[in-house]
C-alpha cells in the first residue's frame, strides 16, 4: 500500500512539473527581449510577475528526482520520510509566492492592456489561455499543490508502521503542511471573495456553481453567482484572439426582492423540455468510447495531438451529457413579477441553494448602480470558485475516477426531532457529473426516532459522494403550497459522505453517522466492486430456484416457465404498475432476502407474504433470481453472437440474426423470455405514470439477463484492482442494454408453430 500511495504522488508529481514548466514558458522570451532595445517588459516587472516560480520548480523537481529511484527499487525497509520532510520544509517559497499574488497580479493585467506583444506571449503553447487565466493558475495550482500533498500524507502515514523510521518524519511534514495551509486558507479566502461597495462595505462571494437555465424552452449553461446581497446570472463571453475571459451578466435579483415561485394548481408550469433516455445514453456510450480511445492512445505513447484531440472530443460529449440530462425545476421569482426556471438534477442542490439565499435574506440590504453591476461583473472571472463544469476531462490525473459496482447501505435510525412527523429518507449518488436518486425508505410514522433498518443495493457509475436527505411526509396535499411543481413533501435534513476507494477495499460494513441540521442519521455501507459482484457461480444446488439452472427448476415443477418469475410478475401487474421507477428503485435488502428464502424452500405461504410487502422487494426479487443463475437467460454459448448481431448495421441483416439467435435458445429460456418480455412491454405502456420507458427497462434488465458467466465475461480479472472499472467493460454493458431494446422494441416476434404453442400455454399458465 505505501508503494502504491507513493506510485500515485509520482504520477501527481509529474502532472505539476509540467503545469510549472507551461508557466515559465513565456518568462524565457520576456527576459532575452528585456535585454533588447525593444523590451516586451522590464527587469522588475518581469521578477514581479514570475516570483518564485522558478524555485518552486526546482524544489519539485529535486522531491521527484529523489523519489522516483526508491520506488523503483522498492522494498519494505525503503525510507522516504526525509524526502517529505525536506519538502515541507520549504513551504517557505509558498508564503513569499503567495504574499506577492495581489502585485504580480496587478502589475501582469496592467502590462497585457498596454502590451499587445505581451498578451500575444502568454499564449504560447501549450497553454493556450488567456493572461488572466494563466496567472489565477499560477497561484491555484501550486496552493492545490500542497491541499494534495497534505491529504497524501495521510494516506501514507496511514499505511507506515509506528515502528518504521519514516513514521515521525512524514508526522513532521504533515503538521507543517497542516500549519502553512491553515494560515493560508485563512489569508486567501476573504481575499478572494471579497469586493469593496460604494458604503466601504463588503460584497462577499458566498456560492457560485454552473447551472441549466431554461430560456423560452431551450436549455443554456449558465454560471450564478450568491453574493451577500444578490443573486447574479451570468454567461461566460466567447473568447476572440488574446482578450482575457469575461462574463456577461445575464439578469440579477436583489435578495431582498427574490422569492421562490409558489406554484398554483390553476398556473401553468413551464414544460420542461425532457431528452429521452435513448440520447442520454447514446451520449454515455459515446463517452465510454472515447475514454476508451485516450487509453489505448496513452498505452501505445502515440503523439500528444492525438490525445488532445480526443480530449476535446470528450469535454464535448460530457458538457452536452450534462445540458441534457437535468429536467428538476429550480425557480426563483422577482418582485417586479419576472420569474427565472434553472433545470438541475438533485433535490439536494435545490435544497441547499434555498438554504443559502433564504439565511442570507434575512441580514441583507441592497444598493447597485449600473456602473457596479459593470464591475460585479467584470470581478466574477476573479471570484468565482468553481472554474470548470464538473467533468471527467477537467480532473488531475491523480484524483479517483470514482467507484464502480454495487454500495450496500443500511439507513438504520434518526434521532434529533424535535416533534413527532411521518418520516422517510432517499439516497442519491452521482454518476457521470450528477446526482440522481436512487432509493427510499419506508414512511415511518408519527415518531421523533424513527427505526427504518432498510437495506438498499445501489448501482454505482464513477461515483464519489453518497447523499441523504430526510423528508416529513404529508398526506394532506391539500395544506402547503406546492414550489416548482415538486412533491410537496419536506426536506427535514440532508447530508453527504464522501466514497473514499481506500476505505472500501475492506469488504466489511463500515458504520457512520451522518449530521444534518441537528437531526443524526445512522447508517451502515459495505461496497463490492463490479468485477467481484457480478460474478454468476457454478451451479451447485440441486434444491430451491435461486442459483439452480433454469431448466431444472422448469422440470422438477413441470412448467413452462419458473413459478417464481410467474408470481413475481402477477403481483407487480397487480399493483406494481403505476409505482414510479417500478424494477430501477431499490428495495428493500431483507425484504428482498426473506422472499428468496420462503421461494427457495417452496414456502406456502409466499403469495401472502408478498401481497404485504412493499413491491419495489417483489420486483427487486425477480430481478434477483434472473442475476443469480448460474448461467445468463440468453446462454454463454450464444452470448458472443447476440453481441456481435446487434453491432449490425443493415437492419434486414440484423432482424434475421437476432431472430435466427433467439430461437436457438433451449425452450425454457425462450418461453421465460418472451413471458418476460410480453410483461416488461406492458409495464412500459405506463411510463406516463410510472416514468420507466423500454430504454429505461433495457436498462435495467440487459445486463441481468445476458451478463455471461465469468469464463466468458470481458469483466478485467485483476483482484489488485478491485475500485476501477475499464471503459471497455461499460461498452460491454450498454452493447447488453441494446440487445434487450431490440427485443423490447419488436412489435412481435415470429416464431415457429411449436414455439408459439409453449408460449401461449406459458401465458395460460
Amino acid at each position: 500500500m505505501r508503494k502504491w500511495v507513493l506510485s500515485g504522488i509520482l504520477a501527481s508529481e509529474e502532472t505539476y512539473l509540467s503545469h510549472l514548466e507551461a508557466l515559465l514558458l513565456p518568462m524565457k522570451p520576456l527576459k532575452a527581449a528585456a535585454t533588447t532595445s525593444q523590451p516586451v517588459l522590464t527587469s522588475q516587472q518581469i521578477e514581479t510577475i514570475f516570483f518564485k516560480v522558478p524555485e518552486l520548480y526546482e524544489i519539485h523537481k529535486e522531491f521527484y528526482d529523489g523519489l522516483f529511484p526508491r520506488v523503483q527499487q522498492w522494498s519494505h525497509q525503503q525510507r522516504v520520510g526525509d524526502l517529505f520532510q525536506k519538502l515541507a520544509s520549504q513551504l517557505g517559497v509558498y508564503r513569499a509566492f503567495v504574499d506577492n499574488y495581489e502585485v504580480a497580479m496587478e502589475t501582469a493585467e496592467k502590462c497585457c492592456q498596454a502590451n499587445a506583444q505581451f498578451a500575444e506571449i502568454s499564449e504560447v503553447p501549450p497553454l493556450y489561455v488567456p493572461v488572466t487565466f494563466f496567472f489565477t493558475a499560477l497561484l491555484y495550482k501550486p496552493v492545490d499543490r500542497v491541499t494534495r500533498s497534505t491529504l497524501v500524507l495521510h494516506d501514507l502515514l496511514k499505511h507506515t508502521p509506528v515502528s518504521h523510521p519514516d513514521h515521525p518524519l512524514l508526522q513532521d511534514a504533515l503538521r507543517i503542511s497542516q500549519n502553512f495551509l491553515s494560515s493560508i486558507n485563512e489569508e486567501i479566502t476573504p481575499r478572494r471573495q471579497s469586493m469593496t461597495v460604494k458604503k466601504g462595505e463588503h460584497r462577499q462571494l458566498l456560492k457560485d456553481s454552473f447551472m441549466v437555465e431554461l430560456v423560452e424552452g431551450a436549455r443554456k449553461l449558465r454560471h450564478v453567482f450568491l453574493f451577500t446581497d444578490l443573486f447574479l446570472c451570468a454567461k461566460l463571453k466567447k473568447q476572440i484572439g488574446g482578450k482575457s475571459q469575461q462574463y456577461d451578466c445575464k439578469w440579477y435579483i436583489p435578495l431582498t426582492d427574490l422569492s421562490f415561485q409558489m406554484v398554483d394548481e390553476s398556473e401553468a408550469v413551464p414544460n420542461i423540455p425532457l431528452v429521452p433516455d435513448e440520447e442520454l445514453d447514446a451520449m454515455k456510450i459515446k463517452i465510454s468510447q472515447i475514454k476508451n480511445d485516450i487509453q489505448r492512445e496513452k498505452r501505445a505513447n502515440k503523439g500528444s495531438k492525438v490525445i488532445e484531440r480526443l480530449k476535446k472530443k470528450l469535454s464535448e460529449q460530457e458538457s452536452l451529457l450534462l445540458l441534457m440530462s437535468p429536467n428538476m425545476a429550480f425557480r426563483v421569482h422577482n418582485r417586479n413579477g419576472k420569474s427565472y426556471t434553472f433545470l438541475i438534477s438533485s433535490d439536494y442542490e435545490r435544497a441547499e441553494w434555498r438554504e443559502n439565499i433564504r439565511e442570507q435574506q434575512k441580514k441583507c440590504d441592497f444598493s447597485l448602480t449600473s456602473v457596479e453591476l459593470q464591475m460585479l461583473t467584470n470581478s466574477c472571472v476573479k471570484l468565482q470558485t468553481v472554474h470548470n463544469i464538473p467533468l471527467t476531462i477537467n480532473k488531475e490525473d491523480d484524483e479517483s475516477p470514482g467507484l464502480y459496482g454495487f454500495l450496500n447501505v443500511i439507513v438504520h435510525s434518526a434521532t434529533g426531532f424535535k416533534q413527532s412527523s411521518n418520516l422517510y429518507c432517499t439516497l442519491e449518488v452521482d454518476s457521470f457529473g450528477y446526482f440522481v436518486n436512487k432509493a427510499k425508505t419506508r414512511v415511518y410514522r408519527d415518531t421523533t426516532e424513527p427505526n427504518w433498518n432498510e437495506e438498499f443495493e445501489i448501482e454505482l457509475e464513477g461515483s464519489q459522494t453518497l447523499r441523504i436527505l430526510c423528508y416529513e411526509k404529508c398526506y394532506n396535499k391539500t395544506k402547503l403550497t406546492k414550489e416548482d411543481g415538486e412533491s410537496t413533501d419536506r426536506i427535514m435534513g440532508k447530508g453527504q459522505v464522501q466514497l473514499d476507494p481506500q476505505a472500501l477495499q475492506d469488504k466489511d460494513w463500515q458504520r457512520t453517522v451522518i449530521s444534518m441540521n441537528g437531526v443524526e442519521v445512522k447508517l451502515s455501507v459495505k461496497f463490492t466492486s463490479r468485477e467481484f459482484s457480478l460474478k454468476r457461480m457454478p451451479s451447485r444446488k440441486q434444491t430451491g430456484v435461486f442459483g439452480v439452472k433454469i431448466a431444472i427448476v422448469t422440470k422438477r415443477e413441470r412448467s413452462k416457465v419458473p413459478y417464481i418469475v410467474r408470481q413475481c410478475v402477477e403481483e407487480i401487474e397487480r399493483r406494481g404498475m403505476e409505482e414510479v421507477g417500478i424494477y430501477r428503485v431499490s428495495g428493500v435488502a431483507t425484504d428482498i432476502q426473506a422472499l428468496k428464502a420462503a421461494f427457495d424452500v417452496n414456502n406456502k405461504d409466499v403469495s401472502v407474504m408478498m401481497s404485504e410487502m412493499d413491491v419495489n422487494a417483489i420486483a427487486g426479487t425477480l430481478k434477483l433470481y434472473f442475476r443469480e443463475l448460474p448461467e445468463p437467460l440468453f446462454t454463454d454459448e450464444l452470448y458472443p453472437n447476440f453481441a456481435e448481431g446487434i453491432a449490425l448495421s443493415d437492419p434486414v441483416a440484423k432482424e434475421s440474426c437476432m431472430l435466427n439467435l433467439l430461437l436457438s435458445l433451449p425452450e425454457p429460456n425462450l418461453v421465460t423470455f418472451l413471458f418476460l418480455l410480453d410483461h416488461l412491454k406492458r409495464v412500459a405502456e405506463r411510463e406516463s405514470v410510472n416514468k420507466m420507458s423500454l430504454h429505461n427497462l433495457a436498462t435495467v434488465f440487459g445486463p441481468t439477463l445476458l451478463r455471461p458467466s465469468e469464463k466468458d465475461s470481458k469483466i478485467p480479472a485483476n483482484p489488485t484492482q478491485p475500485i476501477t472499472m475499464t471503459d471497455s467493460w461499460s461498452l460491454e454493458v450498454m452493447s447488453q442494454v441494446q440487445v434487450l431494446l431490440y427485443f423490447l422494441q419488436l412489435e412481435t416476434i415470429p416464431t415457429p408453430d411449436s414455439k408459439r404453442q409453449s408460449i401461449l400455454f406459458s401465458t395460460e399458465v
